[in-house]
């Protein structure tokens, strides 16, 4: 992945603050950043990465536990109820973007 995500702050590397925000990576694809809840430990991260990861268009999942968070890159924006189902599938439950 080309970007980098600094979960302490609101801010992104371009001085806009914003959630949810889904951004154009260098031509590489779509970074869409969701929050999942009951994710608690690396288990947890690898089933939702799996999850998603077979989704059309998905290129990259990164899942991280103790933030509530999983980013994904895509080669467009994914369905957000295509999410939701992979989330729920995994066993945890998506609450939205971040």
């Amino acid at each position: 992945m080309t970007s980098q995500t600094n979960s302490g702050s609101c801010c992104s590397p371009h001085g806009s603050c914003g959630s949810g925000a889904t951004v154009d990576v260098r031509g590489v694809g779509v970074t869409t950043v969701y929050k999942v809840s009951g994710m608690t430990c690396g288990h947890c991260e690898s089933a939702v990465s799996q999850e998603i990861s077979a989704l059309a268009g998905v290129i990259a999942v990164k899942a991280a536990a103790a933030a509530g968070e999983v980013t994904v890159t895509s080669t467009a924006p994914l369905d957000e109820e295509a999410v939701r189902a992979a989330v729920d599938e995994a066993g945890y439950e998506l609450i939205g973007r971040a």
